[in-house]
């Protein structure tokens, strides 16, 4: 039996003895790095298992989680006594019934095999910290195989990201489009009254089944492609790490359903992006990874807001990772299983092909990115604010080290007040500044003003802007008390400019500051009572 072959079964009593199987253990992701020690885990990070295997095959006797993770991260092999030590309430028996291993006889020295990958998983959104265990199938590095063509991944770094990158704020009803593992249903689960899971894949709905079992999470999972399964209904947030890959289509190459949509280059995010809409209720958001192509003569934010345009909703594009043809070929072909060394005329197969596609259509490189669309709650007024939809595409790239999600709520949040002032009302609006912004002053030696001044951001996307001396004059005046007109007038005695001229400058970049998060609305006071 192939480990892909395998479909866990859903049997809640045995599942409720191995949640607390694993909680007995402590398999969590700290132990594990505990155990492991920090060369081992790291490697272990980067699907490198050799190192784990040297320490987990001296210490499974003696640690509680050293069997789990010798069979259910590192592919070994682990005599049925220690496995039946580290899973007494469920025992191997009952691991053999849900799927999870496969067991050569029943004598205590006997083999056991794991059939599926199953691990902590410990992440960090704009809700707050979450410790939970979850069952995929097993890697390459495990088996020493290809991958299958329903293969169920695990929570990889995409959908990290995306996860850190989810507004959070409590909704009714949520959908995460390409559940696979479930990974993204289990984390709308904190926040969301209902959660809808699709997938194509009837192998991953079962996984994701056990995921949610074990994890003691309600999900209403649906077999079917994108939004067929929901047509009719409405949600207000869509999240989706969809088949993004772009994969030539039939060439006989590998295809995959956990990565690769059957059609011709970015169709699949296109096609998202434009009817995701239809399933979104008023203020709804959707939120989902992409690849996008750079062609020849066209920018990619032409190309993609074309995309946007199309949808009807406000968008915000951050595009976060750029590589040329010949790069994302060698990570796609990789990602299967094939390799230089182990199959050397396939590569070169596959990797003609992938670089011939892109040539069809003079790709020069494709980027990845995150998606942020949302359908307002109340049609955009003619006149006043700052205009009508949200049309944002910008590229960001670096590290973020914080969850996203906050980050972009306000964002949506910023754009929706600004939308609502024309610059009379922002001047008469009362702006405080956030605590993660900083401002650094540099200058030249012995000058006593500075040459350079920079605000800066600690949270979001760690913006940089370099700002005048009357727009730091007036960032730095922003404590809530006063409204922005008084800071610009304030500020133009200072510096001795007319006022209306430093307006006309400055009111521009205060909106700039707000869309960014360096400036936010100070809260509304709260309402005193009468005396007596």
């Amino acid at each position: 039996m192939t480990p892909d072959a395998v479909v866990p079964a859903l049997d809640l009593h045995a599942v409720e003895a191995l949640r607390a199987d694993l909680a007995a253990a402590s398999y969590t992701v700290e132990a594990v790095t505990e155990l492991l020690g920090p060369m081992a885990a790291a490697a272990l990070d980067r699907d490198q298992v050799v190192p784990g295997r040297r320490v987990v095959q001296e210490r499974w006797w003696t640690e509680p989680a050293a069997p789990l993770v010798a069979a259910f991260l590192l592919g070994l092999e682990v005599p049925r006594r220690h496995l039946e030590a580290a899973l007494p309430r469920l025992g191997v028996a009952g691991a053999v019934r849900l799927g999870l291993v496969v067991a050569a006889g029943s004598a205590p020295a006997d083999p056991v095999r794991a059939l599926i990958d199953l691990r902590p998983y410990a992440a960090v959104d704009a809700a707050g910290s979450v410790s939970w265990w979850l069952a995929s199938d097993l890697g390459e590095v495990a088996t020493g195989t290809a991958l299958a063509a329903d293969h169920v991944l695990g929570a990889g770094g995409a959908s990290v990201m995306l996860a850190r990158a989810t507004v959070r704020g409590p909704v009714g009803r949520a959908l995460d489009l390409g559940t696979g593992c479930g990974i993204q249903a289990l984390h709308a689960s904190r926040h969301a009254g209902q959660v809808v899971a699709t997938d194509i894949s009837a192998r991953a709905l079962r996984f994701a089944a056990l995921n949610a079992a074990l994890d003691d999470v309600v999900l209403d999972l649906r077999l079917g492609s994108m939004l067929a399964p929901v047509a009719g209904e409405t949600f207000d947030l869509v999240v989706s790490n969809p088949p993004f890959v772009i994969t030539p289509p039939a060439t006989g190459l590998p295809s995959y359903d956990y990565r690769d949509g059957g059609q011709a280059g970015d169709a699949v995010v296109a096609e998202l992006i434009r009817t995701v809409g239809s399933v979104l209720a008023p203020g709804g958001v959707a939120q989902l990874l992409g690849n996008w192509e750079h062609r020849r003569g066209e920018p990619w934010a032409q190309r993609v807001g074309r995309w946007v345009d199309g949808s009807g909703l406000d968008a915000w594009v951050v595009q976060r990772e750029v590589l040329d043809p010949a790069e994302y070929a060698e990570t796609w072909i990789r990602d299967g299983g094939t390799t230089p060394d182990r199959d050397p005329a396939a590569w070169a197969r596959a990797y003609a092909t992938w670089l011939d596609d892109f040539a069809a259509r003079e790709v020069e490189a494709v980027g990845f990115g995150l998606v942020t669309l949302r359908r307002p709650a109340v049609a955009a007024r003619a006149g006043g604010g700052s205009g009508g939809r949200l049309r944002r595409l910008e590229e960001v790239t670096g590290p973020v080290h914080r969850p996203l999600g906050d980050h972009i709520a306000a964002g949506l949040a910023g754009h929706e007040w600004l939308r609502a002032r024309d610059d009379a009302a922002l001047g008469e609006a009362r702006l405080v500044v956030p605590p993660d912004v900083t401002e650094e002053r540099h200058h030249a030696p012995g000058a006593a003003d500075p040459s350079l001044i920079l605000l800066r951001q600690g949270g979001g996307f760690g913006r940089t802007v370099a700002a005048s001396t009357g727009l730091a004059a007036l960032v730095g005046a922003c404590d809530g008390d006063l409204p922005v007109g008084a800071l610009v007038a304030a500020v133009s005695g200072l510096l001795g400019v007319p006022a209306a001229d430093l307006a006309a400058d400055l009111l521009p970049q205060v909106r700039e500051l707000v869309r960014d998060g360096f400036l936010a609305p100070a809260p509304a006071a709260a309402p005193t009572s009468a005396a007596g």
